[in-house]
């Protein structure tokens, strides 16, 4: 296995790799339902049409925020995962599996009726990029399995 280039900048005054940026991209992403959700619960009289834009079928937006869950997880234990090594390390595949969640999961609500949209189009594309980069990033699995955390 090729070897990354890392800095003692890379590192933070704790001794623990610093998380890409990109990672927490990827924790938004993920949770962007309940990202939606806050949004429409803050927005008081629109927030009905609000999810409605972005869900049309509300058991899909219930189904929706699963995949936030391990997004959350993973951003509040990031901060003390040197006190959880095991189950910062499980977070990992989760993370992957679900933005495989997440790439299967839009065209199988075009496949059953769902019309296609740019939006939903793009959040494929985007998604399709974040599990690229979640599955080859040495760099972020070096964060999750480095040796001495």
């Amino acid at each position: 296995m090729k070897s990354i280039d890392i800095s003692p900048s890379d590192y933070d005054r704790h001794g623990r790799l610093r998380l890409p940026f990109l990672f927490w991209c990827v924790l938004v992403l993920q949770a962007r339902t309940w990202i939606l959700f806050v949004m429409a619960g803050a927005s008081r009289g629109q927030g009905d049409a609000l999810l409605t834009l972005f869900y049309p079928d509300h058991n899909q937006f219930w189904v929706g925020l699963l995949p936030g869950l391990p997004a959350a997880l993973a951003f509040f234990l990031s901060a003390r995962r040197e006190l959880h090594p095991r189950f910062w390390r499980a977070i990992y595949p989760l993370l992957l599996l679900v933005q495989l969640a997440l790439v299967l999961w839009l065209p199988s609500r075009w496949f059953s009726g769902e019309a296609l949209s740019g939006i939903g189009l793009s959040l494929l594309i985007i998604d399709l990029f974040v599990l690229w980069w979640l599955a080859t990033s040495r760099r972020l699995r070096a964060c999750f399995y480095s040796s001495d955390e």
